[in-house]
């Protein structure tokens, strides 16, 4: 019996110890803040686990948003055994231990097992080709908790043979609910320490901790120790966290971004230099940036954008982009970052085009639908000797010779003869070019300008 108190003394003081977000941990469902597209009443997952028919489940999500505590609630209500595995330090051998273990369970006593793998992306394909048999067979219940997605960090079959429920960031008002339980829960929260908060604090926190629940509860414990010392000092009978504790909390916090916000950021980076709006594109050019990834991709990013998107309307866009792609090469961060958003700034505010990049998918397709054409006897290469009695070159016209610079020939092999891939746009500098373009051809009428002379015989060749 003493053993057992001072057991339940040493649990008690080291619950005391651990961070306050895992002493806020939900112990129930109805403890969980956010995610009542899952958990509400009458929700698929909710039912899943309250009725124990839960089956093989990923939990997609980004930080702080309750993949773990759902995964602990799981284990709570289940009469399954419920095993834990970190794909962090966890390999191909720990996977089997998992499986002996639950063939074991099953042949003894025909229980179950549920195998929540924390961090499951970390997994690689050899480890989740490992995993795979013993969750098609039933043999084990995966629960998979990631921050990435999971279409780009798990094999398909394993994620064919599992349930996505993708976990959303906490709004505001969820965060402002736990900042206040955490304040007034004297067994797990701050409530040992009484302390009260300025409103404008809380929602500091709450705005800034970007939907992380572990975020703002380690913010939330950092500001109320700072409150702690300021109250100490100042000879005050309780701590009060005021705005500038919260602000210092939050500063401390480092920016980064995973690999599947990785390709959304960029995603938003083009969408906004697209939408021709200079401050979005400036914006996420900057949080990538901070965020530290490589100036080199994102350089290259600009450069495809500005023939991509921009093109023709503005012929500038691609010298400048290119040009910002070598001072990152050559510069170097930190300046190279102005040439970045120098060349940002451009391609958003340039107009667009994309008539180059659709030409060429046109063409593209042609080539691999149709058969090959030969090249016409009059577009073929004369320069050689014997070239001519081949019947190279036989019928070329050439453009300098006709008073316009063009006549009318074809230049395309029958099979796509008459096909049409570019199609002009009508945005900047590419409208005005196509416009002169038109002039040109019209004003010589078909089959005039044909002659040859001998003096432009090599440039023509």
């Amino acid at each position: 019996m003493a053993g057992d108190l001072f057991s339940a003394a040493v649990e008690e003081r080291l619950s005391k110890k651990a961070p306050l977000a895992a002493r806020l941990r939900p112990r129930r469902l109805d403890e969980v803040v956010g995610q009542r597209h899952l958990l509400a009443p009458g929700k698929p997952l909710r039912m899943l686990i309250e009725s124990d028919r839960l089956a093989s489940v990923v939990l997609w999500g980004p930080a702080g948003t309750g993949k773990t505590s759902i995964a602990r609630l799981v284990a709570g209500a289940t009469s399954k055994s419920f095993e834990t595995l970190s794909a962090v330090n966890a390999g191909v051998k720990d996977v089997r231990e998992v499986v002996e273990r639950a063939r074991e369970r099953l042949g003894q006593r025909g229980q179950g097992t549920i195998l929540f793998l924390d961090e499951v992306h970390r997994f690689n394909k050899t480890q989740q080709d490992a995993l795979l048999p013993h969750v098609e067979e039933g043999l084990l219940v995966l629960v998979g908790a990631t921050t990435e997605n999971p279409y780009f960090s798990l094999t398909g079959p394993l994620l064919s043979r599992s349930t996505l429920f993708r976990l959303e960031s906490l709004g505001p008002d969820d965060l402002v609910e736990l900042v206040d339980r955490a304040l007034r829960d004297e067994s797990r929260g701050l409530g040992d320490e009484p302390a009260t908060i300025d409103a404008d604090a809380r929602m500091h926190l709450a705005t800034r901790a970007e939907g992380d629940a572990r975020h703002v509860l380690t913010c939330l414990e950092l500001a109320h120790a700072l409150a702690i010392e300021r109250a100490k000092h100042d000879g005050e009978p309780e701590a009060h966290i005021a705005l500038a504790d919260a602000e210092a909390a939050i500063a401390m916090r480092a920016l980064h971004y995973g690999d599947d916000e990785h390709y959304d950021i960029t995603s938003a980076f083009i969408k906004s230099m697209r939408g021709s709006d200079p401050d979005a594109a400036v914006y996420w050019l900057a949080r990538m940036l901070e965020a530290g990834e490589d100036p080199r991709f994102i350089a290259r990013r600009v450069v495809i954008f500005a023939s991509e998107d921009v093109g023709l309307a503005d012929a500038q866009a691609l010298p400048i982009a290119t040009a910002a792609a070598h001072a990152v090469e050559y510069v170097g961060l930190p300046e190279a970052r102005i040439n970045l958003a120098h060349a940002v700034v451009h391609c958003a505010l340039a107009p667009k085009s994309n008539s180059a990049y659709m030409a060429l998918g046109r063409a593209m397709a042609a080539v691999r639908d149709r058969p090959a054409g030969s090249v016409p006897v009059h577009l073929r290469d004369a320069s050689y000797p014997s070239a001519r009695n081949l019947g190279h070159g036989a019928g070329y016209r050439y453009p300098h010779d006709a008073p316009s610079g063009w006549v009318d020939q074809d230049y395309r092999p029958p099979e796509v003869a008459g096909e049409q891939f570019y199609e002009a746009g009508t945005h900047g500098e590419e409208g005005s070019m196509v416009a002169d373009w038109r002039a040109r051809r019209g004003a010589e009428p078909a089959g005039e300008g044909a002659g040859e002379r001998e003096g432009g015989r090599r440039a023509r060749e």
